[in-house]
């Protein structure tokens, strides 16, 4: 229920989708008597695409949460390498008969690096479907087939396949882990810089075994770099819708008692 009730509530929350709404309930009062609402409400919409889509707005919205989590130091040994999904279209994979990656894609290209380095450590993909309709391919089922083309050994891969959300990510691979002899070490946690703080949170709640963050696929540039404008509306909505979704996230799943902290830190 926690996941439908999301998903739907996002939909709604969603700015992009606000700010859209509000240009077309406008839009469609200037059919009515209502023509000074009309002009105000389009108005609003219009403007506010533009803020969110052009300006820097949405790279200082997710700037913070990417520079929670620093990329760390590797230790001599790890238990284990686990990575979230999120970076594997299931539909477009279905549909095509192939492997499509979705902008978060990097969570899946560092673990060849990974799993060289620590030659001995079981790797972990967790992810379903994730979608309402549409698809029966899961991630875990694109996450295999990669992981063979990288050349890893089948012995050390291990799928999660049911998992949906963040919470059913860490629940579900506790439990996997629990059948697993004790590692020597902390489990590498890979997954996208800006989903890092829920993800420690909640893996964290759980009472994971010991976790070491280690967050990819950055999205704002370094330094000044933050402050740039961008070339295309839906660039920069589609990043600001993002990292309002991660920022309502935190909040929900703070105040559902899902995280260990409502901005949870290294």
């Amino acid at each position: 229920m926690f996941y439908l009730l999301s998903k739907i509530g996002f939909f709604f929350l969603k700015p992009s989708n606000l700010l859209a709404a509000l240009a077309l309930v406008g839009v469609l009062l200037s059919f009515t008597p209502w023509q000074g609402l009309s002009r105000l409400l389009a108005g609003g919409g219009v403007a506010g695409l533009l803020v969110v889509g052009l300006s820097p707005a949405a790279n200082w919205l997710m700037q913070p949460l990417e520079q929670r989590f620093p990329v760390p130091d590797l230790p001599a040994r790890v238990a284990g390498i686990i990575v979230l999904g999120g970076s594997i279209d299931v539909t477009a994979s279905e549909g095509r008969g192939t492997v499509a990656l979705t902008e978060a894609a990097e969570r899946l290209t560092v673990v060849p690096a990974l799993a060289a380095r620590y030659p001995q450590a079981p790797v972990i993909h967790t992810g379903g479907a994730g979608v309402f309709f549409g698809s029966s391919f899961t991630e875990a089922e694109g996450a295999q087939q990669l992981f063979g083309d990288f050349g890893l050994a089948p012995e050390r891969i291990l799928l999660e396949d049911k998992a949906r959300n963040t919470v059913e990510n860490a629940v579900f691979t506790k439990r996997l882990i629990e059948t697993l002899p004790k590692g020597d070490g902390p489990w590498i946690l890979v997954t996208s810089a800006y989903h890092m703080p829920r993800s420690v949170g909640v893996f964290r709640q759980v009472g994971f075994p010991s976790i070491l963050p280690y967050p990819v696929d950055f999205r704002v540039p370094d330094g000044r770099g933050a402050s740039s404008f961008f070339s295309g509306v839906s660039s920069g909505a589609l990043r600001f819708d993002t990292a309002f979704r991660e920022w309502i996230g935190l909040a929900v799943y703070g105040l559902t008692g899902k995280t260990s902290a409502l901005f949870p830190a290294p």
